[in-house]
């Protein structure tokens, strides 16, 4: 059996430095991909499996992240009259969605950030998307991939899955470094997890990637891992505390990744989807 999905956190909170000066005034996650924000594609990948209840962690300031989502009543006449029936149908889907909204007032680590929707999680599990990645396939984008690879007889319903990436083994210091007891196929079993280790560390080149199902027990972990690094809490922390008692899966994703956390990766992510 699989793991049933309802519900997705999605850490917004960032301030986008990187995208300065035009973040100032919007947020990186509003830039557009096409005709779509990649907020919005974060969304999308979060109804492709079925999720309705959303959570936004954002910082002051990012409001009209939750904002672009929020039912138009005039809009929608408008479009109605206009007979823009595919554009109407496209605003109307988000109509479905139960969308919440927390704040992270300090920028904590992504640990942190995900603490602040502890009290709104009420399932056994939640899918965690952070904003920085999409991944664009034939097999279905990285949340759909990681829910078909869940399939099967394996299985606790309390475990974690982790979408992977292969990655050169001069980049391995950029990424939270996965060790794997067995395989099969594309999913791997984790034994260990390593931060931004050297080349000469890194016990693999599988990358942790920022897609993330997790079991709810998670939030009990978290504070527990301490500020341990520069004040911050990390997710990486919290996991590394759980090998042993929680089985932690990786699953190796099929097609290409594309970064828009970065204006050099924004860039590329727009010349090719855009």
């Amino acid at each position: 059996m699989c793991v049933k999905l309802t519900q997705a956190i999605l850490p917004v909170a960032g301030l986008g430095t990187r995208f300065l000066p035009w973040t100032k005034s919007v947020p990186k996650e509003l830039l557009p991909v096409g005709n779509k924000p990649v907020i919005a594609l974060l969304v999308d990948e979060c109804l492709s499996v079925g999720i309705k209840d959303i959570c936004f962690v954002i910082s002051r300031g990012k409001e009209s992240i939750p904002q672009f989502f929020y039912e138009d009543n005039e809009l929608e006449e408008e479009l109605e009259r206009r007979g823009k029936k595919d554009l109407l149908s496209d605003l109307k889907r988000y109509n479905e969605v139960n969308f919440h909204v927390v704040y992270q007032e300090e920028q904590l680590g992504d640990g942190h950030a995900i603490l602040q929707a502890a009290d709104w999680v009420d399932s056994e599990n939640v899918a965690v998307l952070f904003g920085d990645d999409l991944i664009v396939s034939d097999a279905g984008n990285g949340l759909q991939q990681m829910v078909q690879a869940d399939r099967g007889p394996r299985t606790a319903v309390r475990k974690v899955m982790m979408s992977l990436q292969d990655v050169p083994k001069e980049d391995v210091s950029r990424y939270g470094i996965v060790e794997v007891k067995q395989s099969q196929g594309r999913l791997k079993e984790i034994t260990s997890l390593v931060e931004k280790p050297t080349p000469e560390e890194a016990p693999s080149t599988l990358a942790i990637v920022g897609k993330f199902i997790l079991p709810k027990s998670i939030f009990d972990v978290l504070p527990d891992v301490g500020a341990g690094h520069g004040g911050e809490i990390r997710l990486v922390d919290a996991l590394i505390s759980e090998l042993g008692k929680t089985p932690i899966y990786g699953h190796v994703f099929e097609g290409k990744r594309f970064d828009v956390g970065t204006p050099e990766g924004y860039k590329e992510t727009v010349q090719i989807l855009g």
